[in-house]
């Protein structure tokens, strides 16, 4: 018996590996993520946007807003598109009711609280795991 979890987790995945290999750059040889946490922004933003959680044009507008704020800060701060991407995500959330600024917080509390050498660095392939909403 298949589980419908995994069926729908298998789906995801595919929907989002065709959106990264339609990207430019996508390329086998190209590196389109320098870093994990890229894909998996990139992942989150695109199954939110597939669950309903927000319109895409909003997720755009945002993103746009995000890098016009980095451009006006003086560009003190490295580019990083996926930052920016991060940021929009987070706002749409948060705009949406889906992301609180304490969700937020404790979440960033809970990453801050795992030791340095418990191999972020390294990339994992396990499905990442969401829990719902709470109402």
């Amino acid at each position: 018996m298949i589980r419908t979890d995994a069926t729908e987790l298998g789906d995801a995945r595919r929907r989002v590996e065709a959106l990264v290999c339609d990207l430019p750059g996508g390329g086998v040889d190209e590196r389109m993520f320098a870093e994990p946490w890229e894909l998996r922004a990139f992942a989150m933003a695109v199954a939110a946007y597939h669950n309903g959680k927000y319109e895409w044009s909003e997720f755009q507008l945002s993103l746009i807003q995000a890098i016009r704020q980095w451009e006006a800060g003086g560009a003190g701060e490295p580019w990083s598109y996926y930052e920016h991407w991060l940021t929009a995500l987070e706002s749409v959330l948060a705009e949406n009711g889906v992301l609180s600024d304490a969700d937020v917080d404790a979440r960033t509390r809970e990453v801050l609280a795992v030791p340095r050498n418990a191999n972020h660095h390294e990339a994992h392939r396990e499905p990442v795991a969401v829990s719902p909403a709470r109402a």
